[in-house]
């Protein structure tokens, strides 16, 4: 399906999550490649496989269990994505930005966006966190945007912007409570690639030189609608791999998903402190 989105079919699968439960989420929360472990922490009051909501985009990747977890994080009411869709799977840009549109219409006011990310920047070592303060629109830039097809007026005006995608305030606080937990936190620039192959060395070179830190296949799509619909953003990539710029090393999504489990219950312990904290 690559006609944009419509509000009547983002408030189809609104109708169908409220038949499964009442609670009024306020934080969104999407998990990443090997992250899904947080949806066991939470006190649920449903789990909707994506098989259950209409036109809902259903990953295909190993590592993205392909459910919504609705119920409690730290006290907070939470709407969590345990795996997502990618644009590289085949479904279009207005798929993968769906499940934003449907928290915003179900009144999330903030979302924590997280992913599994190769290390650009050399300074970088798996099993690090980065807080993500910019990302580069590659995809965007070529025509591939989310918002892309008639403005949907209800959420955000037609020509958005975006030079603050990441909240400033969240940020301040992860920064904080990342702290406050003896946490050593990364910085930096994520960019989206369109996959599913990995980057040359050569693409690692021409990102590295316009000043990316870290990249994946994710994120970027979904942050965009969530700043059309003025949510606030709070965007973390953890390092699953170094960067390859000399071809010397091979990428493969067994090591991410491997990486997986070290970055799990880092990111954790960071989206429940910084919960906590809001």
């Amino acid at each position: 399906m690559d006609e944009p989105l419509n509000l009547e079919r983002i408030d189809a699968v609104v109708r169908m999550i409220r038949t499964r439960t009442e609670l009024k989420p306020e934080v969104g929360i999407i998990l990443g490649s090997g992250l899904g472990a947080l949806a066991d922490d939470i006190e649920s009051d449903a789990r909707i496989p994506y098989d259950d909501l209409p036109g809902w985009p259903v990953s295909t990747v190993q590592g993205h269990m392909g459910q919504l977890v609705i119920g409690e994080l730290e006290g907070k009411p939470v709407v969590v994505m345990q795996g997502r869709a990618h644009f590289y799977e085949g479904y279009s840009m207005a798929q993968v930005g769906l499940p934003v549109r449907v928290m915003q219409r179900m009144g999330v006011s903030s979302v924590f966006i997280t992913n599994a990310a190769g290390a650009v920047n050399p300074d970088f070592e798996p099993g690090d966190l980065m807080l993500i303060t910019d990302h580069l629109n590659l995809l965007g830039m070529m025509g591939q945007n989310p918002l892309r097809g008639p403005n949907l007026d209800v959420f955000g005006p037609r020509f958005p912007d975006m030079s603050r995608v990441y909240d400033r305030d969240l940020l301040a606080l992860a920064r904080k409570v990342g702290r406050e937990q003896g946490m050593a936190l990364r910085e930096g620039v994520y960019v989206c690639l369109a996959g599913p192959s990995y980057e040359t060395p050569a693409d690692l070179r021409f990102l590295r030189f316009s000043g990316v830190d870290a990249v994946g296949m994710s994120t970027v799509p979904e942050a965009t609608v969530a700043r059309h619909g003025g949510t606030r953003v709070l965007g973390v990539s953890g390092i699953s791999n170094k960067a390859n710029l000399d071809g010397e090393t091979l990428t493969t999504h067994e090591e991410v998903l491997e990486a997986g489990s070290v970055l799990g219950p880092k990111i954790i312990a960071l989206l429940r402190a910084v919960l906590r904290a809001l």
